[in-house]
């Protein structure tokens, strides 16, 4: 299978769970100026709505997540202190 290299480094949301090694949730990523979805693979089980990043695609519109939270997305919650 040949592997889609442009979703690596994509962020997205799971709209299925992961469930570690016993098997694939399904993640909602933006890539190519849309969104598409993925099956999606993780290490540890990770819940619905849970933000991630795409590490690795493994072809076949499958990829490897992890866990992901923008850092800036923490510095926006900073901005309205500087005041």
């Amino acid at each position: 299978m040949v592997s889609d290299e442009a979703v690596v480094g994509c962020a997205g949301e799971l709209v299925l769970a992961t469930r570690g090694a016993a098997g694939a949730g399904e993640v909602l990523v933006r890539v190519r100026g849309g969104t598409e979805t993925f099956l999606a693979w993780s290490a540890e089980p990770l819940a619905r709505g849970t933000r991630v990043l795409v590490v690795t695609s493994r072809g076949g519109r499958q990829v490897d997540v992890i866990e992901w939270a923008d850092p800036l997305d923490a510095l926006a919650g900073d901005a309205g202190d500087a005041g």
